[in-house]
């Protein structure tokens, strides 16, 4: 019997043995790893099985889900006397970007390299990378990582967009033949609309990481803030007639970058080079990829302590193998191994550089706290608009930048909107950063008016400051300003209680307030708002007021003053109830301005014609802003509207010019309402209707081309004259129009391109700029002229319906939340 049940013993010993041993990728997928594109649900059970054979080696941490339910994982690899106390290790290195001086002895303490892959769906090398780089620390099959991971921890993220990868590999997979076919105009390298690189809801995750308006963002922004690397790496690829390209960056630099962050950059270069330079693979470096706007994988790590690096890779939908323009064939197995090798060689230069890397990065936030960067050492936001006011202290405290409110002070500085020195004073609601903090130089980065920017030739938009994105009212102040209080003072406005009102009141201007208007209409409940100020019962209310009057409710159903309590309580909105329509001021309640406001029944316009990035904006805002349904429909069918159905139609960002047809100015004539984005204004010049007009640039008979500027080394970048990446204008409202209900006369609004809009003859001009209008960012001399007066918003009537003409995009990546009260009034005031 002992025999026997020391044979069962052994038996299960060994099966539990060859069940924990460590797989290679190509065991565990049965496939060599690049030979097919791995699913995302394959790739976590790699790393959970890897995670489960070797526990002294790898933590696994699943942090997260994406919109689709799939999972966010990381692994966390090291030597097993840095696994076992892995905590202490963290809260060490959290204590260093305190910047306060700490008992942490540096010699003992691990540096931390973070490897983030697949920020880009459809850039699918890198997931696969991260399969063989995850085997390779946590198996004894290359000896250098053995001692590289005894002085750091490598965290490693398989993919951040696992939705959009799966949207192209399974696509790649369903279309790729027995052998996979490298001709670049094959089926399986055109991928379809709306392509693998964005998230569910079409964003552009490379660009949400200071903003974190999407789920995966702030998962994983919540985990990067609990560890802090001192070295962080973004896997990308671009064209696959690119070759290689790793740090050093490009200009423009940010000028709070550091000369150690630059200087380790070129550190971590050279040593890629030399192993690049042994196979003779190509690279290129300080081109192209620059470290200005803050919210990409690099430029974030680098504005919170650490180094941050971008490495591409050419291949996006290069499938397993393509032709390039050179003639070579580039192999999927090739991008693993350009990848696999940048990784291993940033590793080698963290472990051999970790006491010199941990030094600079705890003096980093301890300057924070004694010279932070910059002119302005605080900047005080007020609070003229509360709602905003709380949504920018929410993402101050998602960046873990220090603020607090109100005092007694007054003060002199920057105003924001005069663009002059003005002096001001602190209330108590008031928002008010401190830059002397150990998140310095991210508040700064963030708040500053103007950003340098000493290279035109940039990647994206020139133009952020906080204050203009939120459309509040703010000051740069040289002297170290701080707040009093830790918390805003919530305005103690009650719900009164009126036995049989004649009216209900609910404010207006935020989407809070849209939320009231959404459940007030499902309920059936018909609303009203006011078209002009008005005061009753002694308080004032501006126009937008939205106004429920009972007897016209009480008409179609019982228990509204029931249905409006309920309402109110849900959502925490107070209630001022009126016993009389006889107002004190304004006109009174029976007069025609105030209209009744239509249920919103919206279609969004999707497709090949459409910028997939701009769709996903106007999707996203309807449905997590403002909790609406509205339905998808091609272009082909926007003639075929049912006004019964559909009321409000969305053409984003796209070119639909075949498509605007009879259908479509019937619909209108009949009362429907057409939003038209940036580039599809383009599509209805010339229709019949459409009174939108082009500005014509003015051209100076006299101006004769430079020739210095003709240089055929500067063949490959942008005209400075004619650029535009992103800057701010201020557009001067007509106070009047309901879209300017909550705004007021001046909106700040980003502009991407040179195009402006003759003002209407007929028609309502909402929104103007002119030579005044730039606020900040860079505009090249040409299109500055161009911009100088013109029309950006507008909206003609047609029939018994309007036409919205958006030149700017006011929900711009969705952290423009000026821009979402502006486009809450487009979708719901009438006039």
């Amino acid at each position: 019997m002992k025999r026997l049940l020391t044979f069962c013993l052994i038996l299960l010993s060994s099966i539990f043995l060859v069940q924990a041993q460590l797989k290679t990728p190509d065991d565990f997928l049965g496939y060599e790893l690049g030979t097919r594109f791995t699913p995302h649900h394959k790739v976590a059970d790699y790393f959970r099985q890897i995670a489960a054979a070797s526990p002294k080696n790898v933590k696994l941490i699943e942090y997260g889900k994406t919109n689709e339910g799939r999972p966010l994982l990381v692994a966390i690899v090291s030597a097993p006397e840095n696994i076992s106390q892995l905590e202490q290790i963290r809260n060490n290195n959290l204590k260093l970007s305190t910047g306060t001086n700490t008992n942490v002895d540096l010699a003992r303490q691990p540096a931390i390299l973070w490897l983030s892959y697949n920020v880009h769906g459809n850039e699918a090398s890198s997931t696969e990378t991260a399969l063989k780089m995850l085997y390779t620390l946590a198996s004894d099959t290359y000896k250098p990582a053995n001692e590289w991971l005894k002085n750091t921890v490598v965290v490693i993220d398989p993919c951040l967009n696992p939705d959009g990868r799966d949207r192209y590999v399974n696509y790649f997979n369903s279309v790729v033949g027995k052998t996979p076919n490298s001709d670049p105009s094959s089926r399986e390298h055109m991928e379809p609309w709306p392509g693998g690189r964005p998230n569910h809801y079409y964003f552009d995750l490379n660009r949400d990481w200071a903003w974190q308006t999407q789920i995966e963002s702030q998962q994983r922004l919540a985990l990067y803030s609990q560890w802090m690397p001192q070295v962080h790496v973004d896997f990308h690829e671009q064209s696959y007639n690119e070759p290689y390209y790793f740090a050093p960056a490009a200009e423009p630099v940010h000028q709070d970058i550091t000369p150690w962050q630059k200087s380790f950059q070129v550190v971590v270069g050279k040593n890629n080079a030399k192993y690049f330079d042994a196979e003779g693979w190509q690279y290129f470096t300080k081109e192209r990829f620059d470290l200005l706007y803050p919210s990409y994988g690099d430029t974030y790590p680098l504005y919170n302590g650490s180094i941050g690096m971008t490495y591409e890779q050419g291949g996006i939908r290069a499938g397993l193998s393509v032709v390039t323009n050179d003639g070579d064939t580039l192999t999927l197995k090739d991008r693993i191994a350009h990848h696999f090798t940048t990784g291993i060689s940033t590793l080698e230069v963290t472990a051999l550089s970790h006491n010199k890397l941990l030094e600079e990065y705890k003096k980093y936030f301890q300057q924070g706290l004694s010279n932070a960067p910059g002119i302005y050492k605080s900047y005080i936001i007020k609070a003229s608009n509360l709602s905003r006011l709380k949504k920018l202290a929410e993402l101050l405290s998602k960046n873990k930048i220090e603020f607090a409110f109100g005092g007694d002070k007054q003060g002199r500085g920057y105003d924001y909107d005069s663009q002059k020195e003005e002096n001001f004073s602190v209330g108590r609601n008031d928002l008010i950063v401190s830059v002397l903090q150990s998140r310095a130089v991210l508040a700064n980065v963030l708040l500053e008016p103007h950003t340098v920017v000493t290279d035109s030739n940039t990647y994206d938009i020139t133009a952020w400051a906080l204050p203009y994105i939120y459309g509040l009212k703010a000051y740069a102040s040289k002297e170290n300003i701080k707040g009093k209080f830790a918390t805003l003072e919530e305005p103690k406005i009650a719900s009164n209680e009126v036995d049989k009102p004649l009216a209900w009141l609910f404010n207006w201007g935020t989407s809070e307030d849209a939320q009231v208007l959404i459940a007030l209409q499902k309920e059936n409940i018909k609303v009203r708002q006011a078209d002009q100020p008005f005061s009753v019962n002694g308080k004032d209310y501006p126009a937008g007021t939205l106004i429920v009057l009972r007897a016209e409710n009480e008409k179609l159903a019982r228990g509204v003053k029931d249905k409006i309590a309920a309402i109110a309580k849900k959502l925490d909105k107070p209630i001022q109830a009126v016993s009389s329509g006889f107002v004190e001021k304004g006109k009174d309640f029976g007069s025609n301005v105030y209209p009744l406001l239509r249920q919103p029944k919206i279609a969004i316009v999707s497709g090949m014609e459409v910028s997939s990035l701009a769709f996903g904006e106007a999707w996203f805002y309807l449905e997590h802003d403002l909790n609406l349904s509205p339905s998808i429909i091609n272009a082909r069918d926007i003639n075929n509207l049912d006004i019964n159905k559909v009321n409000i139609l969305i053409l984003p960002d796209g070119s639909y010019a075949p498509f605007i047809g009879d259908g479509l100015t019937a619909w209108l004539n009949k009362g429907g309402k057409l939003i038209l984005m940036e580039d599809a204004i383009e599509s209805v010049f010339d229709k019949k209707g459409f009174d939108i007009k082009k500005k014509e640039a003015a051209v100076k008979k006299d101006e004769k081309p430079d020739a210095n500027k003709l240089l055929f080394k500067d063949k490959d970048r942008d005209d400075f004259e004619t650029t535009i990446p992103g800057a701010i204008y201020k557009i001067n409202l007509d106070a009047s129009h309901p879209f300017s209900y909550g705004i007021g006369k001046t909106y700040y609004s980003l502009k991407t391109d040179r195009k402006i809009y003759e003002p209407f003859a007929k028609g309502w001009n909402v929104g103007l700029v002119n030579e005044k209008s730039l606020m900040a960012g860079i505009v090249g001399k040409k299109a500055r002229e161009e911009l100088k007066t013109g029309l950006l918003i507008g909206v003609q009537d047609f029939g018994r319906g309007q036409v919205v003409y958006l030149a700017n995009d006011p929900l711009f990546r969705n952290f423009w939340e000026g821009g979402k009260t502006l486009y809450g009034n487009i979708i719901f005031c009438s006039y």
